[in-house]
């Protein structure tokens, strides 16, 4: 019987990361072959070329917001037009910004403009090197009312690039390798250094049309702001490379020659590999996502040697916490228990993936301990919710769970957080949901994100006419059964990973075997700040009150 539920349950993960990887497949080729063999017939490489030559040969690289958009526009969007990840440079952690000119020759959506936004953050956060690869025709005109005004426009990344010139002085390298123009111009402008491509880069406010009809001259675009004209006469630039892998060079040049990263504010231990293989995780969780399973069993696999120092593991069992390491990096681990837990004799048992008065006192205890140590925090979120009734509440679930929001919402640790199952409800957002400002947030491909289930939605909204037709006798009739099955259907859709990851909720849906690597990377990438992680971002400023700049 085990084995044939093992079975089960790795065929339906097997089926869900294989549609993923599909998909990421098709998504990586951006604007398709002839777009992509246009771009080197220009002599230039395209963005993913570039990266793959930026970063380490050796290292692993994470995409972020590789889904994005994916669902949108008629599928004529890929990754938003621009690819945004985090690697090692020259060993260094670093994110990066790269122009997909395949894609509407790299224009922005406002999709384009959130992926953006979120590297910056997570340049701002973790204090890393950011690389602008720059090759956009600036907006999208078509979408122009969702690109450029609000507060999270196009602007707000200027600001952001001003932020960390003046206030955080993260560095900023940038590379015009294609056309970058109007305001776009500002993000290199706003930059540490600037480097352009002979022949192949353009950057400017406005192009020779623009030129030609706004104030009569006719100019070429080498003349109006190629690389020469930005290095010899504006002043603009301050490099010229003759390719794109000399202008790639000249920027792993530049990520050497930076003041060194503060020392790492943890003790690193000698790595290790779990206790069982990642690809047990196939088997391990559940097909049926209504089904309970031990996430100790998954926690064998992502820790080193499946060691788990447990904190008050007698005590409200339903929320796992510890101290671990992974790949010798010291974490607080807070995961749910599913299934149902035995409590105390004489006590009747709990619910887990629930979390109730005692289970939140105890997280928010175990993080306010891992923040005082500066112990970043791993959440492996399975949570259906808090406990409701008339005894959670008269316990006092309510400001319990206060607490523990609190808790999280205040640390000033790396926080990262791995969706395995649910992710439903304020356990959500207690377990350190996207609105918390958690460093990194993953999934997996089973990972489901919303209020409630489906079926939950249903008895939420229909539960009242049911209850009317059942005291009558009578059964719900077809238009009735349709609506109710139509609910069920949405919340399946968008209770999807892909769904949440299209839409930016996620910065990644991840595989079993990338687990790992990534939540290294970022831990790693997270621990460049030795300061607080509170905030995008937090100013430093010094005891007298006054910024430190």
């Amino acid at each position: 019987m085990e084995t044939a539920i093992a079975t089960a349950n790795r065929e339906h993960f097997e089926r869900l990361v294989s549609e993923l990887e599909s998909l990421e497949e098709r998504l990586r080729q951006g604007g398709g072959a002839e777009r992509i063999a246009r771009e080197h017939s220009k002599g230039k490489l395209t963005a993913r070329e570039r990266i793959h030559l930026l970063f380490d040969q050796d290292s692993y690289f994470q995409e972020i917001g590789l889904l994005v958009a994916h669902d949108l526009y008629n599928g004529n969007a890929p990754a938003a037009g621009v690819v945004t990840g985090i690697g090692r440079i020259a060993g260094r952690e670093a994110v990066v910004v790269a122009n997909d000119a395949t894609v509407k020759a790299g224009s922005w959506w406002p999709e384009t403009v959130r992926k953006i936004l979120r590297a910056q953050e997570i340049a701002m956060r973790c204090r890393a090197p950011i690389v602008y690869l720059v090759d956009s025709a600036g907006v999208n005109l078509p979408y122009q009312s969702g690109v450029f005004p609000g507060q999270y426009g196009g602007g707000r990344i200027f600001f952001y690039n001003s932020v960390m010139r003046r206030y955080l002085r993260v560095p900023q390298l940038a590379a015009v390798m294609g056309q970058c123009v109007a305001g776009g111009a500002y993000l290199p402008a706003l930059s540490d250094f600037i480097v352009m491509v002979e022949g192949t880069s353009f950057m400017g406010l406005g192009g020779p049309n623009l030129v030609k009809g706004a104030v009569g001259q006719i100019v070429d675009s080498e003349t109006l702001g190629g690389a020469r004209t930005h290095n010899e006469i504006s002043g603009v630039a301050h490099f010229r490379a003759k390719n794109d892998e000399e202008c790639i060079m000249k920027l792993r040049e530049f990520v050497t020659e930076l003041a060194p990263p503060q020392p790492l504010r943890v003790q690193i231990k000698d790595p290790s590999s779990g206790r069982r293989p990642v690809a047990d995780l196939y088997d391990i969780v559940p097909a049926d996502h209504r089904l309970p399973y031990d996430m100790r069993d998954v926690l064998d696999c992502l820790l080193d040697r499946g060691e788990l120092d447990e904190f008050q593991a007698d005590y409200a069992k339903e929320m796992i916490t510890g101290f671990a390491h992974i790949e010798g990096i010291p974490v607080g681990v807070i995961a749910n228990q599913r299934g149902l837990v035995r409590g105390p004799a004489g006590q009747a048992p709990k619910f887990g993936g629930i979390i109730y008065t005692d289970s939140a006192e105890k997280v928010a205890y175990f993080i306010e301990t891992c923040n005082r140590h500066e112990t970043p925090l791993l959440f492996l979120q399975d949570v259906s919710g808090f406990m409701v009734g008339t005894e959670a509440e008269h316990s006092g679930i309510i400001r319990a769970g206060a607490r523990f929001v609190e808790a999280m919402a205040t640390a000033t640790v790396p926080k990262l957080v791995l969706t395995i199952n649910h992710a439903s409800g304020a356990g959500y957002y207690a377990m350190a949901g996207q609105g918390f400002d958690p460093d990194f947030i993953f999934t997996w491909p089973t990972g489901r994100m919303g209020v409630m289930e489906g079926e939950s939605a249903v008895m939420a909204l229909f539960s009242s006419e049911l209850e009317k037709l059942e005291r009558k006798g009578i059964k719900p009739d077809e238009t009735m059964r349709a609506e109710m099955e139509q609910v069920r259907e949405r919340y399946e859709r968008e209770l999807d990973a892909r769904f949440a990851a299209a839409r930016g909720f996620v910065d990644a849906i991840l595989t079993p075997e990338e687990t790992r690597p990534a939540l290294v990377l970022a831990l790693r990438t997270a621990l460049n700040n030795p300061g607080p992680h509170l905030g995008i971002p937090v100013l430093p400023y010094g005891s007298s009150g006054q910024l430190n700049c």
